[in-house]
């Protein structure tokens, strides 16, 4: 399903040297918007072998700061052309932070080995860039962002929608993308491209410094023309260096291990990243230890492998959250141990317990005063395997057929939500996904973001390959889901087979960011969207229920008399308005209607709806509930009972709470 290969620009014959044509340095006459795009079609990443694009394709919108510059230049690169080396392919978004989604969606499938380019106007554009640019530095995915920016020569002051600061002429509204950027850059200079755009290609091909990289791009600078040296367009190779463990570290890590009698692993997005699935399986047919994974490691090993315990955390399940409470030694690998995942401070409650973090970076190798063994995730675990192996560890085996049996007690109660006994009753939340468990297999992909259904998918479901569960949850960004659903299917298409790929959202997500369901009906992408309407932010429902906040505000429902939201449903019809933006909409009302209308938008060619009205449960998401704490303050005065007994069960929890120093 990718777009096809670029097309090399035109080149242009170099004014003579003074020196003599003997000693000239051949340089090519481009604007500098045409010298950008030309050199972003040639580079590559390689790692273990393997070359891709770096940047496969460009998004874009076009308005006055970028049309004339950016927009030129990818006509110029042939974006429609002959299917040549080096030609930049535009894909067209709808709205500018979903661009960056789609791109994010693209390089999290690509292995973080291929990413996308964003270009906007100034302005509005620019700024819409905000949110997909914070998620995909907190994600640690590559995006490059190129959004335009007011004159640098300053011919008229202010232009449209340029922002005056009395206090600092030099800035512009792409300022604020500077705290969510990895790397950020203002061209001010044709010739300051060259050392600005190196820059940019060694971040986003860091595996440790990854995410959003911003070059802001002034209007008439992206026009300027400027003799640029045949040297900067060569193809480059940005190696993805896999560091090995320190000596010491190594050693360190190996006598831990060695030394714990409940050892637990906590498998991160870090083992996605480095390909190090095969690596763990290994380490822990070696080990026997246990293996939980937050939401960005769910599928470092399937659902059914022996050692998989399933979530952790505040939406992870019984099984690794107890293995959690009673772990002796906490192995994190590749994860950046986030409030979900420790349960605010509270899970990891055993007195003795210790962390080991194997991270490709410093900064989370020594979270909660871990020994750190800063390594790639598949190097260090290499590393790990063969000096344990030549001293035959392995954990108890009764405390294998402890956490074995826990695991098989926690599948009885998978089943038990999964159930459907009345197949023409309206469906929870909870069978909706049991009937698509019942039919997916390792080839299809399930995104999502936001609301209750994380929670529910975290819990419950069964992965199946290593790239199979996407589920955005660094940010929990409403709105993700289904563009990043086209940057998945950009990614993971292959010739005119293309896998199965599920976008999942509520109706709250879905008012969100429904636009770039356009883009997937002008490229033909056969998207597989999930609404399931629940008539509001269930999720935060359940949480304001918690807090002694009642549910205000969190209802699609008319007003009451009082003023509140309990009237009557909003007459909104989701499906008639997918529909109207080109989808096929197969609409479900019972168990039976859901079952075959999943069956057959799995099997659709083309971009496909399924709608459903879910039974709304008394908690949130249904059995089972949360298995850890999240911390949310509570009021600390109120006069409702409803928060007064919030803060009560608020300041219990809270005293649990642990500084691991």
């Amino acid at each position: 399903m990718s777009p096809t290969s670029p097309a090399s620009p035109a080149r242009s014959a170099s004014p003579a040297s003074p020196e003599g044509p003997q000693n000239r340095t051949p340089t090519r006459r481009l604007t500098t918007a045409q010298a950008l795009v030309a050199f972003l079609a040639r580079q590559y990443t390689e790692r273990d072998g393997h070359r891709q694009r770096l940047i496969s394709a460009t998004w874009g919108i076009f308005g006055h700061g970028n049309v004339a510059g950016i927009g030129q230049a990818l006509v110029e690169a042939g974006h429609g052309g002959n299917g040549a080396a080096h030609r930049m392919p535009y894909l067209q978004g709808r709205n500018e932070q979903a661009m960056v989604h789609a791109a994010v969606g693209y390089a999290r499938q690509s292995g973080r080995l291929s990413a996308q380019a964003v270009t906007t106007s100034i302005g509005p554009g620019a700024t819409n860039l905000v949110t997909g640019a914070a998620l995909a530095t907190i994600n640690r995915l590559p995006v490059l962002l190129l959004p335009g920016d007011t004159f640098a020569t300053r011919p008229a002051d202010p232009v449209l929608q340029q922002l005056e600061v009395p206090y600092a002429g030099d800035v512009s509204v792409n300022d604020c993308l500077r705290p969510v950027s990895r790397h950020f850059d203002r061209i001010t200079r044709p010739e300051a491209l060259i050392p600005a755009a190196l820059q940019a290609m060694r971040v986003l091909a860091d595996p440790a410094e990854t995410g959003a990289v911003t070059l802001a791009l002034p209007q008439d600078v992206q026009a300027e023309a400027y003799d640029w040296p045949e040297e900067f367009f060569a193809e480059r190779d940005w190696h993805i260096r896999r560091p090995a463990p320190d000596v010491y570290e190594l050693e360190t890590a190996v006598r831990a291990i060695r030394s714990a009698r409940r050892p637990l692993i906590v498998a991160g997005g870090g083992v996605r990243h480095s390909a190090a699935e095969e690596t763990l399986a290994a380490f822990t047919a070696a080990t026997r230890i246990p293996v939980a994974s937050t939401q960005a490691g769910k599928g470092a090993l399937r659902h059914d492998h022996p050692a998989d315990v399933g979530g952790i955390g505040h939406t992870g399940t019984a099984t690794a959250d107890e293995l959690a409470r009673t772990a002796d030694l906490v192995i994190g690998i590749g994860t950046r141990f986030s409030d979900f995942t420790t349960a605010s401070g509270t899970l990891f409650s055993n007195p003795a317990v210790r962390f080991l973090h194997l991270n490709i970076t410093a900064f989370d190798a020594h979270k909660l005063a871990a020994l750190p063994l800063v390594a790639d995730a598949r190097a260090g675990l290499e590393a790990l395997t063969t000096a344990l192996a030549g001293r035959g560890h392995r954990v108890d085996p009764a405390y294998e057929t402890e956490y074995t049996g826990a695991k098989a007690a926690w599948e009885e109660r998978v089943e038990a939500s999964f159930a459907t006994p009345d197949p023409s009753a309206r469906p929870t939340q909870t069978q909706v996904l049991g009937l698509l468990d019942t039919l997916v297999t390792e080839e299809d992909i399930l995104i999502n973001a936001a609301g209750s259904l994380p929670g529910d998918l975290h819990k419950l479901w069964r992965t199946r390959s290593r790239d199979q569960y996407h589920v955005e949850y660094g940010y929990s960004c409403m709105g993700y889901e289904i563009p990043a659903a086209i940057g998945v299917l950009l990614a993971a298409g292959t010739g005119q087979r293309t896998r199965p790929v599920w976008a999942l959202v509520g109706d709250g997500t879905y008012l969100m960011n429904p636009t770039e369901i356009v883009t997937a009906v002008q490229e033909n992408l056969p998207l597989k969207l999930l609404i399931l309407q629940n008539h509001g932010y269930a999720s935060i429902g359940g949480l304001s229920a918690s807090v002694g906040a009642e549910r205000f505000g969190t209802a699609y429902r008319h007003r009451d008399p009082d003023g509140g939201f309990t009237g009557p449903p909003l007459p909104v019809d989701l499906a008639a308005n997918a529909a109207s933006l080109g989808l096929r909409v197969l609409r479900a009302t019972t168990v039976d209607d859901l079952r075959k209308a999943l069956s057959e938008a799995r099997d659709a060619e083309g971009p496909t709806c399924v709608y459903v009205e879910t039974e709304t449960p008394d908690t949130v998401s249904g059995p089972p509930p949360a298995q850890a704490w999240w911390d949310v303050p509570v009021a600390e005065t109120a006069s409702r009972p409803a928060a007064v007994k919030a803060r009560e069960e608020y300041d219990r929890q809270v005293a649990a709470r642990r500084r691991h120093l």
